[in-house]
């Protein structure tokens, strides 16, 4: 099944390709096979795919969760699900009107976490997201408050309407997971995700991003208008009485346990040498582009590597694949692009020009 037209991957995970013929007799070695054989399964194995499994569920019920309050976006949603096992940040781009708050609140109500939102605005100060010392009268000292980014799941409502001083605000937290006040840093909750949207047609009033900050969205996802039938069925759904105010109908059906199981799951993943190899002249493909002024740096590559084996994980395999790294390519890399002026004129975008990217990078097999 595929999704919304556009989406930079399907809805639903791949099927996991078929394994080469084994050879007959005990193995004589415990060494990593190539990437399309599945690595040997001991009896430990065994007995953590159950724990495996269960996560894996839970992370998978979250759809049909979310599904309750939101039509469609189920590609998205699974890239969110991504983000959660790797404790990466994600961009969440698309005009007003398509969802996409209402998308992370009822993602928050699925999960056991903690959860906040920020309206970002453009009088909104540092202190208004990390928070400030407060004098105590009581105390005659300084106590320091918390602010909404102590949580496990924020919600950065319209990132590019504050100005770039709250913008840096956030730099350290999304990078070290802390936060610095008055000299002594301040760890903040485990997981700690930051959810972003933008409007990407809005820029009257809007401050851009930096590069430095994009870098630290793992994904970018871009959130598309639906088709015209989930557009009746929105329309049904609000005729008969639907309040997006109301969430009382989701359940919680992951919890933080969950999500650390997985990603010490997606953590044994095998990748082979070929796949590295293959993210790496991806990368350098980019930084070797006319039509690029800053192509993707080390961090990209890291980044697109977590999200393929996250995504491997989520289709039932142990091993990674080209087709994965393939799969979250645009939303790991689209983000961490700039595109020369000259390229712009002509009506070049950074998704089209990492499908040319794609296409010209050999793929191992």
């Amino acid at each position: 099944m595929s999704g919304p037209p556009g989406h930079p991957w399907p809805a639903n995970p791949p099927a996991a390709p078929s394994a080469p013929p084994v050879p007959s007799g005990p193995p004589t070695s415990t060494a990593p096979v190539p990437y399309l054989g599945a690595p040997a399964e001991g009896p430990a194995d065994e007995r953590a795919r159950s724990g495996a499994d269960q996560a894996r569920d839970a992370l998978s019920a979250l759809r049909a969760e979310v599904a309750k309050a939101v039509v469609g976006q189920d590609a998205v949603v699974t890239g969110l699900v991504i983000a959660l096992l790797c404790r990466g940040h994600v961009l969440l781009e698309g005009v007003p009107g398509v969802a996409k708050t209402l998308l992370v609140r009822t993602l928050s109500a699925t999960l056991s976490l903690d959860f906040k939102r920020v309206q970002f605005t453009p009088d909104l100060m540092p202190g208004d997201v990390t928070g400030s010392l407060v004098y105590d009268a009581k105390t005659a000292e300084f106590a320091f408050r918390e602010g909404p980014i102590f949580t496990n799941l924020l919600l950065a409502d319209e990132i590019n309407r504050t100005p770039p001083k709250t913008q840096a605000a956030l730099l350290e937290a999304m990078e070290e997971r802390q936060v610095s006040v008055d000299g002594s840093p301040m760890r903040l909750p485990d997981p700690f995700v930051v959810v972003a949207t933008q409007n990407p047609i809005e820029y009257e009033g809007t401050y851009q991003l930096p590069e430095a900050q994009l870098d630290r969205f793992l994904l970018k996802l871009t959130v598309p208008l639906p088709p015209r039938d989930q557009e009746i069925a929105v329309l049904e759904r609000h005729a008969l009485g639907f309040d997006p105010k109301d969430l009382s109908h989701v359940k919680q059906v992951a919890s933080a346990a969950d999500l650390a199981a997985g990603r010490a799951e997606v953590a044994k993943l095998h990748v082979a040498p070929e796949v590295l190899g293959y993210i790496v002249d991806l990368a350098r493909a980019t930084r070797m582009s006319p039509s690029l002024q800053l192509g993707v740096s080390p961090r990209g590559a890291t980044a697109l590597l977590a999200a393929a084996r996250a995504w491997a994980w989520l289709s039932g395999r142990s091993y990674v694949t080209p087709d994965d790294v393939k799969a979250l390519a645009k939303p790991a890399l689209r983000h961490r692009v700039q595109l020369r002026p000259e390229a712009e004129l002509e009506g070049a975008t950074p998704d089209g020009l990492l499908d040319g990217v794609l296409a010209s990078v050999p793929v191992p097999r």
